[in-house]
């Protein structure tokens, strides 16, 4: 087991509902350890030739990096928006215990 092998894994929800659904829908499929859902934070960006803003919750999700393809496939296929932000950076390091977990909690489905 080394750190590398894992993930922090951020998406953005509109809302509450469609964060707590995620977090649950990637967590029973035991495609993530934990989802924790931040606060509502303002997002400022250009989409379509337009500069948007909009209210947002970041989901912060914990997961092994053999996990990701099936995670972005998850979050895509219940996600609201046309293209939703997914993106994962590499734990460079973890206390083993909480890694271990994650591991444990993420082995009852085939990620690769």
């Amino acid at each position: 087991m080394r750190a590398e092998d894992y993930l922090l894994a951020l998406t953005t929800c509109p809302n509450e509902e469609v964060a707590e659904g995620l977090a649950r829908l990637l967590v029973e499929a035991q495609l993530a350890a934990c989802v924790t859902c931040l606060p509502q934070g303002r997002s400022v960006y250009r989409w379509q030739g337009r500069l948007e803003s909009s209210d947002e919750l970041l989901l912060l999700i914990k997961t092994r990096a053999v996990c990701y393809d099936a995670l972005e496939q998850a979050i895509k296929a219940h996600h609201p928006y046309e293209l939703p932000e997914i993106i994962a950076v590499p734990v460079v390091k973890g206390e083993m215990g909480y890694l271990t977990w994650i591991d444990a909690m993420t082995k009852g489905v085939p990620c690769k």
